[in-house]
């Protein structure tokens, strides 16, 4: 069988861009097909929380980093609806397909590891893009947000696809069963998520939790996006670049592993 698939690798050539497309074109589809839920939603989402925090903090609330709450939370939430539909994205897929029994239609097609990764992450990738240029059209329309930065907006917004969609493959290949998957997703990426700067400055924490929060990846996703959305940060672009980058390398490296090994996979 792997002299097969062997075969099979080096008549496609070095890279089988075929088959990368086509599962990319898939994991694509996936959610464009239900548009109401993967797009739709997440965007109501994000206005609902503006609109509670506007109600509960009222215009009395002060400036954070020199500009209003308001503009202040917004590229907030909209990293967080960004790396939670890319988690959500790649981490159903894969769980969805070993429950139901049919991820050999993943496995056996002559993909190699790293093509199967790049295929589920571009459809991560695909889903946390499209709902960051929803999510920022509505905050151009109502808000008057536009990004300062559009290079590093893209930049960031990309990273957190990536890095999110990534981790949610790892947690897929990891969970053999959905309580599994809501337990990752509730202990692990919802903290690192709301526990990342998106509602606050971290500078306003104390010292311990403000170097904890700079051990968070997500921490530089956030402060990143809002430095391309509204020119403020807590910290250095260039340095949330180089760590959510390396952050990125670190979890697809260990996702290939996995692939690569068929862990939790093959019976």
């Amino acid at each position: 069988m792997q002299n097969l698939m062997d075969q099979d690798a080096r008549r496609f050539g070095a890279v089988n861009w075929m088959g990368l497309y086509t599962l990319a074109k898939r994991e694509t589809l996936r959610f464009m097909a239900v548009w109401t839920q993967t797009l739709l939603a997440p965007l109501v989402t994000a206005g609902l929380f503006l609109l509670i925090f506007t109600i509960a903090i009222g215009p009395s609330r002060p400036d954070v980093m020199g500009v209003p709450f308001l503009i202040f939370l917004a590229p907030g939430i909209m990293m967080m609806t960004v790396i939670q539909n890319a988690f959500a994205n790649t981490s159903s897929s894969m769980v969805i397909s070993k429950v139901q029994g049919n991820i050999v239609d993943t496995l056996m097609p002559p993909l190699s590891p790293l093509e199967i990764l790049l295929g589920y992450l571009a459809g991560g990738i695909a889903r946390g893009v499209l709902i960051a240029c929803v999510v920022a059209l509505a905050f151009l329309v109502f808000l008057s947000i536009a990004p300062q930065n559009l290079f590093i907006t893209l930049i960031f917004v990309i990273l957190g696809g990536a890095f999110m969609g990534a981790l949610g493959l790892f947690a897929g290949i990891f969970a053999n069963k959905f309580d599994q998957m809501a337990a990752i997703t509730n202990f692990i990426v919802t903290p690192l998520a709301f526990l990342s700067g998106t509602f606050y400055s971290v500078e306003a924490l104390p010292p311990v939790l403000n170097k904890l929060s700079h051990l968070n990846p997500v921490f530089y996703l956030i402060d990143g996006l809002r430095y391309g959305m509204i020119g403020m940060s807590d910290s250095s672009p260039w340095l949330g670049m180089a760590v959510c980058t390396g952050a990125t390398l670190f979890v697809g490296a260990v996702t290939w592993q996995m692939l690569r090994t068929g862990y939790r996979l093959k019976a």
